[in-house]
């Protein structure tokens, strides 16, 4: 049975341990290959591509030497299936190269030239941060995709997970929480662009017997695929921001509003939620600091007017999925006319970099 993690001290020894861990077990030589399943890569193939890779361990007895890592989208889809060992960056693969990943790269440490990137001029660029799309880019709410597991808390928390909600419960400042996300200056991502901590400032100000707090991950737009990306990838991201709104504002119960075509992104935030209410992450009394909050999912229909807030918020409630007049804005009066915190996947992705680092 996995272990509660009953306060902030719990929560940094056990990152510090896997930390540790992961440490030794590279010193001792064990390798990692990080294997894209995202919903791309696994439409091009990338799930056969991985049992061919484990069968080609299991056959050179290397599958004690090597662990596969099943993460959400490395980046460059069109590249896809694609996996990445030590930084080198292979792509377009297909089950027969499984061999050559194994014993050249893994048995021999020589990279596979063929399967690596290649420029428009024909060019090799083994390593992936050589890689044009990768050069100009410093990730941050996409830094654990293509890193972890998305199906495993452990390794989120081993790259600093959940300390910014540790943060938050501890100091129990939300003022100055409100503060930090205004000189952060991040803003609604849905498309509006409204500052983040004048919505949160507003509901946490607002009088109700509840508050809640709601993630808008409809997506309705054609080809939009940034949300399910994170969910995918990192969905214990947008779960630490809303339990950390959810404390600024006063609220205890929250709700994920996501279309049900994504069944991938919809499986892995189950998954997330439930190993969040195991390690007390979520439910009562979180980091025994007297906070209690926990989220629900919801699944759309497919309906395109959902993406607008107060008609995602009427669907949420059970009624059929039409926009309300505003003013009142959900703020001061959003689900059953209590208020309520609505913000997309990517603002609530941000939040806890944000609240770890700072706000400039």
């Amino acid at each position: 049975m996995t272990q509660t993690i009953g306060n902030v001290k719990e929560l940094t020894a056990l990152r510090d341990t896997l930390r540790a861990n992961s440490a030794a077990s590279a010193a001792e030589g064990h390798k990692q290959i990080r294997i894209c399943l995202g919903a791309s890569c696994i439409a091009s193939g990338a799930l056969k591509v991985k049992a061919a890779l484990e069968k080609e361990l299991d056959y050179r007895e290397m599958q004690h030497k090597v662990t596969i890592i099943g993460t959400g989208c490395l980046g460059p889809c069109s590249g896809g299936p694609a996996l990445t060992i030590d930084n080198v960056f292979y792509e377009q693969l297909k089950p027969q190269d499984a061999k050559d990943i194994v014993v050249e790269h893994l048995g021999r440490g020589k990279i596979v030239e063929r399967l690596t990137h290649k420029r428009p001029d024909g060019r090799t660029v083994p390593n992936a941060a050589d890689m044009d799309f990768f050069k100009r880019q410093k990730k941050i709410l996409l830094r654990n995709c293509g890193q972890i597991d998305p199906q495993e808390i452990d390794q989120y928390i081993a790259r600093d997970g959940y300390q910014s909600l540790g943060k938050a419960v501890t100091q129990n400042d939300p003022e100055g929480l409100i503060e930090t996300m205004r000189v952060s200056g991040l803003r609604g991502r849905g498309g509006a662009g409204f500052p983040t901590w004048r919505k949160w400032k507003f509901t946490r100000e607002a009088k109700g017997d509840r508050k809640f707090v709601v993630c808008n991950a409809d997506e309705g737009d054609p080809g939009a695929f940034m949300d399910r990306s994170v969910l995918e990838g990192d969905p214990h991201s947008v779960i630490e921001g809303m339990a950390i709104a959810a404390h600024t504002v006063g609220a205890q119960r929250g709700f994920i509003y996501v279309r049900a075509e994504y069944p991938l992104a919809v499986e892995r935030l189950k998954i997330a939620l439930g190993q969040a209410r195991q390690r007390g992450l979520l439910g009562k009394n979180i980091l025994g600091s007297g906070f209690d909050f926990d989220v629900e999912i919801r699944m759309g229909s497919g309906a395109f007017v959902c993406g607008e807030e107060t008609a995602l918020l009427t669907s949420i409630e059970g009624n059929r999925g039409e926009p309300r007049p505003r003013p009142p804005f959900p703020a001061v009066q959003g689900l059953w006319g209590m208020p309520t915190v609505l913000n997309n996947v990517e603002t609530y992705a941000n939040v806890p970099s944000i609240v770890l680092n700072g706000g400039p």
